[in-house]
């Protein structure tokens, strides 16, 4: 039995993690020398014992054989903790998989990652701030993680797609039953930018006790944890538990004080947490040069279309008004204020109090 194949087959167990695969590693040397150790010898290394002894040397080669076909028709594939192509940052974290199931690709550059997480049940403002950041970090070169559940994560996902950015969503489920199932379409386009990653094997439902499991994963293939929307003792807040255990940026942004999906954000912040108003709260936090296979922010993409690049054109060091701009271009106030957001997510220009707007330097 192969090195992938023995870590298919113990992570098919289920209660096998990075640090009782450590201890049956420094005790026989080799994953394939693993799986033909007698369950005696098993269930002596510490942390094994018996019963997991009995289902570790009742892992068939046939069921591992059956996940490995079901994965490459299906088109995925299955990742080794110690491949290239595992993710750098999830590497270094304590408890991380042996195994990841992936749709689509994982790339050098997205160690440039930022997770965003927040409320199923987000309000409007929520879910807009959401769908900006993510297209804004996108447009900045960032690879946006999250979880595509409903509400926060669905809209993170979507902006960073609006933005023709990368975007990887780490479900808490096997591919067999991808959840939530109206999110099948969405699982698609993130496959062809970006990737779906599963650390469990194929069948394995979306049960509760999986999303805990699911959210160390979403900030630790992250350099940061961005919180949009947290209401008391939620996934979001587990996963920002996360983050800080493993030495991610925590970033919040701020709500109302009487609304129960702020009361997380706003107690983040209370604890520590950054808040962020703008897209350079988060982009100051980070030294672009250290991230040398990733896209520069010095180095983001310019093009720009006719209505852009005219706007663009009438903009400069001198600050002018919106209803200004509006006059002078023809264009309506709803049109340009479309054209100013993506201007200023690419750095372009940047916006003073008033809506008055000038070129960056």
């Amino acid at each position: 039995m192969e090195k992938l194949e023995a870590l298919i087959g113990l992570n098919k167990i289920g209660e096998i993690g990075s640090v009782r695969l450590k201890r049956l590693l420094d005790s026989f040397g080799a994953f394939e020398q693993i799986m033909k150790a007698s369950e005696h010898k098993l269930a002596q290394v510490p942390g094994i014992g018996g019963s997991l002894a009995r289902k570790i040397v009742s892992i068939r080669k046939e069921d591992i054989e059956n996940e490995l076909a079901s994965a490459k028709r299906m088109g995925l594939k299955i990742i080794a903790i110690d491949d290239e192509g595992y993710p750098v940052n999830l590497k270094n974290i304590p408890g991380a998989p042996g195994v990841l199931y992936v749709k689509g690709s994982l790339i050098a550059e997205d160690k440039l990652a930022i997770g965003i997480v927040g409320s199923r049940r987000a309000s409007f403002y929520g879910l807009s701030q959401a769908c900006n950041f993510a297209f804004g970090l996108a447009s900045q070169g960032f690879t946006i993680v999250s979880g595509m559940a409903r509400g926060i994560d669905t809209l993170s996902h979507q902006g960073a797609l609006k933005a023709n950015g990368r975007t990887i969503a780490v479900i808490g489920s096997g591919f067999n039953h991808l959840y939530p199932e109206e999110n099948k379409g969405l699982a698609e386009k993130i496959s062809e930018n970006g990737a779906v990653v599963s650390e469990f094997p194929l069948d394995a439902r979306p049960l509760p006790q999986n999303f805990p499991r699911r959210n160390r994963l979403i900030s630790g293939m992250s350099l940061g944890l961005l919180v949009v929307e947290a209401a008391q003792n939620s996934g979001a807040l587990i996963t920002a538990d996360f983050a800080l255990e493993q030495g991610r940026e925590i970033f919040a942004i701020p709500g109302k004080i009487d609304s129960l999906n702020s009361f997380g954000t706003n107690e983040l912040i209370k604890q520590g947490a950054k808040p962020v108003t703008n897209l350079d709260d988060i982009l100051e936090e980070f030294n672009f040069s250290s991230y040398p296979e990733v896209r520069s922010i010095d180095k983001i993409n310019k093009d720009l279309n006719n209505e852009e690049e005219k706007l663009y054109s009438l903009i400069t060091k001198e600050a002018i008004q919106l209803d200004d701009l509006a006059e002078i271009s023809g264009l309506g106030v709803a049109r340009i204020s479309g054209i100013i957001f993506n201007l200023m997510v690419r750095r372009l220009i940047k916006e003073f109090p008033g809506k008055y707007y000038a070129r960056c330097s």
